[in-house]
Order: structure tokens, then C-alpha cells, then sequence
């Protein structure tokens, strides 16, 4: 094994251009550049709005209460503080492995690396499995009276799908990921507007906020809501002038993605009550639309939840094939996840949908739900601090990097805390998630070791 503090050597040519050299950026010609910033950033937003705010407003509200607006601007502030990292990070090590190729250039080929690439895959596939098994309901809930049947047909259908446009290449998916927001866009500001319409501001009155505790507890569930902004980095090594138009779409991801979630949020909650808005759950929204525009009201925005979850599944496919290919490339994985696949891409991707396709089957989600969440927070943590080691490099502010790694660390002791305090089978499965990443990371390495002698 080598040192954790090793640096990656420079490989001329790669496609990612993930090397310590200054022009990493020009080892990748401008033919192969297929991603814009647009559909770089509009990459993040479907895979943000599809993972979150379907499914977290009323288990959210179970424990922010009507200040899940608050809760959702707070997440948003490390999103964006950690945002701040990655983006400086990808513009000056531009790469299709986005965080993978980061934690390789700031901490080495070693354990570090190693163990938070596994941790980092873990919580791709339960994001991704549990974001398609919504898509399962909401499809059975609109089109087959809540058949279960048609809910795990609909689910397997949504990964099958993704996969095979990921397989036909970035160009495909810049395309329909443009289209899918777009239409979310659209439907998400009418929606807005006629929620903010018929507001009741008592029912967002600030004597009605549970302690600030529990608010900033509340902040590790939401920033589920916002994992996908790191699915931008992974366009590094597709995006023309990666070192300025990385940054570009991360920020314009975050911002439309925060603004939406503060105003949607102030929406259902000015107009629903906390109790009504938890037994509803994911279908919060299509209910507080109901007043206002009636049965068709539910009906568009469980259509917007169908794009919506199937957007997210895209993204974080499409993220989950740069990261394993670079992982496979640098011996953290073994090789397989790189090989070419028989029907095209990369065996990663089949390994992946595979994957997600046993876990969104097989695995009740529900259980788990918070571990995607506090697990991505640890690794975006791991990732920052990478970022201050290497700040000289990519020319970040250490004041801004210092509160996001600060910031990161303060929601994640406070959720540790009141978890172990009130649920102590949820955390006991967060540290059960850490040991399997350390066990694999071993067992690899003492193969890895046995096939050099």
C-alpha cells in the first residue's frame, strides 16, 4: 500500500485530466467536450429536486415542524459552502471521477481514499434506489391504483432506462436532462405561485418552531435534498473550459435548487398544517395544489415527481459510471468496474444498475433513509478539508473553506448526537455502514497486494 499522502502521477492523455500537472484541463481535446454548462447544471438540479423534495417535506416536518423552510436554507448554506470546494477543486483537477479524482490528488491512493470512495458508493446506490422506488409509486399511485406489482415493474423500468441512456453517451443525456428540468421548472413555479397565493402566515409563525436543536438536527435529513450538486463534478472531463465553467454550473445548480426548495417549502407549510403535511408525506405537494387547481392539481405535480425521480435516477447513474471507471483506473476498485461491457459502457454501470435494481427490489429503504444523507455529509467533510490541504493550489479563500468544514462538522455532531439519543438502531447502522467500507477497503487491499507477488 502506498502512502496516504502520495502524490497520483500524471497520465497524458487521460480522459479525465486528473493529474497534478497545471494543464490537466488540455489533456482532453475540445471534440471529446459534450457537456454545457447548462446541461452540467441543470445535470445537478434534476438530481437534487428528484432526490429530495418529493419525499422529505413530511418526514422533514416530523421534525423542523414549519421551519422546514429554515432547515432547508441552512442545508443549503453548507451545500453551497462545500459547493464552494468542489467547484474550486473541479476547476483545477477537471475529471469525469468528479470527488473521487479530488480525494486521489489531496490525500493519495491510501486508506483515506479508499474507504470514502466506498462510503461515497454506498450512498449513490441508496440515493439512487430509493429515488427510483418513489418513481415505482408515484407511476402505480397515478396510473394503477397503488398496485404494488406495477410499483416494482415501474422501478425497475425507470433503472433499466437510465442506464441504457447513459450507455448512448453525455450528448443524450445533456439533452434529455435539459428537457426534464425545464418542464420541472415550469411546473414548480406554477405550483409557487398559486401556493404563495392562498398563504396562512400563522401557520409559519416562529412560536410554532420546535427548539433550535432540533432545526439544525433537522439540517442533516435536508441535505439529502442536495446531494446531487456534486453530480456537477463529475461533468469535469465533458464540460468545454472546465476551469471556468465547472464553478458556472455548480453555483447555478445550488442557487436555482435552494431558491426552489425555500419557496416550495414555504408554500406547502403556509398553506397545509405540520400534521396534515406528515400524514400526507411525499405527496405533500400534490395535496396543497389541490385547493387551488383540483384533481388536476395532483395529477401535474405527480407527473412533476415522475420526471423529477426519473432526472435524479439519471444523474446519479451518470456519476456513479465516472467514479467507478476512475476508481477501477487507479486500483481503489478492482479493475472490473472499468472493463468495457458487452452491450456498451462500462461494467461499472451494469454492476451499478444491477445494484440499485436488488436494493430499490429487495431492501425496505425507509430504514435507511437518513444513512445516504450523514454518510454523503462525512465525505464532503473528508472532501473540504482535501480542499484546505490543497488550497495554495486551487486558489480557494481558507476563511470559506474553514466554515464549511465547521459548518459540516456542526450538523453532523448535533444529528450523531440526538440519533443516538432517540434512535439508536439508525445509529447503530451508520457505524455498521463505516465498518463494511473499511472491511471491503481491506479485503481489496490484501488482494491488490497478493496479485503483485
Amino acid at each position: 500500500m502506498k502512502d496516504m499522502d502520495e502524490t497520483v502521477p500524471s497520465s497524458t492523455g487521460d480522459r479525465d485530466g486528473a493529474t497534478g500537472d497545471s494543464s490537466a484541463a488540455g489533456d482532453v481535446s475540445a471534440g471529446a467536450r459534450s457537456m454545457t454548462v447548462r446541461g452540467a447544471a441543470f445535470l445537478g438540479v434534476g438530481s437534487m429536486v428528484g432526490a429530495g423534495i418529493f419525499a422529505l417535506l413530511g418526514e422533514a416536518g416530523a421534525v423542523a415542524g414549519a421551519a422546514v423552510w429554515l432547515s432547508f436554507l441552512l442545508a443549503g448554506v453548507v451545500a453551497t459552502l462545500q459547493g464552494y470546494a468542489v467547484a474550486k477543486l473541479g476547476a483545477r483537477y477537471p475529471s469525469s471521477g468528479g470527488i473521487v479524482t479530488f480525494l486521489l490528488q489531496a490525500y493519495g491512493r491510501g486508506h483515506i481514499t479508499a474507504t470514502a470512495s466506498w462510503l461515497l458508493y454506498f450512498a449513490a446506490l441508496i440515493v439512487t434506489a430509493m429515488v427510483a422506488v418513489s418513481f415505482g409509486n408515484y407511476g402505480a399511485a397515478l396510473f394503477f391504483d397503488d398496485s404494488t406489482v406495477w410499483s416494482k415493474i415501474l422501478t425497475a423500468a425507470v433503472i433499466v432506462l437510465v442506464a441504457a441512456v447513459n450507455i448512448a453517451g453525455t450528448t443524450l443525456i445533456d439533452r434529455v436532462q435539459t428537457v426534464i428540468v425545464l418542464i420541472l421548472l415550469a411546473v414548480f413555479a406554477v405550483f409557487i405561485a398559486v401556493t404563495l397565493a392562498q398563504l396562512d402566515p400563522a401557520l409559519l409563525a416562529p412560536s410554532t418552531y420546535p427548539p433550535a436543536v432540533d432545526i439544525v438536527s433537522s439540517v442533516a435529513l435536508t441535505f439529502f435534498a442536495y446531494l446531487g450538486f456534486t453530480v456537477v463534478s463529475f461533468t469535469g472531463g465533458d464540460l468545454p473550459d472546465p476551469h471556468r465553467n465547472l464553478p458556472r454550473a455548480m453555483y447555478l445548480s445550488l442557487a436555482i435548487t435552494v431558491t426552489l426548495y425555500i419557496l416550495i417549502a414555504v408554500g406547502v407549510f403556509g398553506t397545509l398544517p405540520v400534521d396534515e403535511v406528515i400524514a400526507h408525506g411525499d405527496t405533500a405537494l400534490a395535496v396543497a395544489a389541490k385547493p387551488a387547481l383540483g384533481d388536476a392539481g395532483f395529477a401535474i405535480m405527480a407527473l412533476a415527481a415522475l420526471l423529477a425521480t426519473s432526472s435524479s435516477v439519471n444523474a446519479n447513474i451518470y456519476a456513479a459510471v465516472g467514479s467507478t471507471a476512475k476508481l477501477a483506473e487507479t486500483g481503489t476498485f478492482p479493475p472490473v468496474f472499468g472493463h468495457r461491457a458487452l452491450i456498451g459502457g462500462t461494467r461499472g454501470l451494469t454492476i451499478s444498475a444491477m445494484l440499485i435494481l436488488l436494493l430499490a427490489l429487495l431492501v425496505d429503504l425507509t430504514a435507511i433513509a437518513s444513512l445516504g444523507s450523514v454518510v454523503a455529509l462525512a465525505i464532503f467533510l473528508v472532501t473540504s478539508i482535501g480542499a484546505f490541504r490543497l488550497r495554495k493550489e486551487i486558489r480557494a479563500r481558507t476563511a470559506i473553506l474553514v466554515t464549511g468544514i465547521a459548518a459540516t462538522v456542526i450538523v453532523l455532531v448535533v444529528f450523531a448526537v440526538q440519533t443516538l439519543r432517540t434512535s439508536p438502531q439508525t445509529f447503530t447502522a451508520m457505524v455498521a455502514v463505516l465498518a463494511l467500507a473499511v472491511a471491503l477497503e481491506l479485503i481489496w487491499d490484501r488482494l491488490r497486494t497478493r496479485r503483485r507477488v
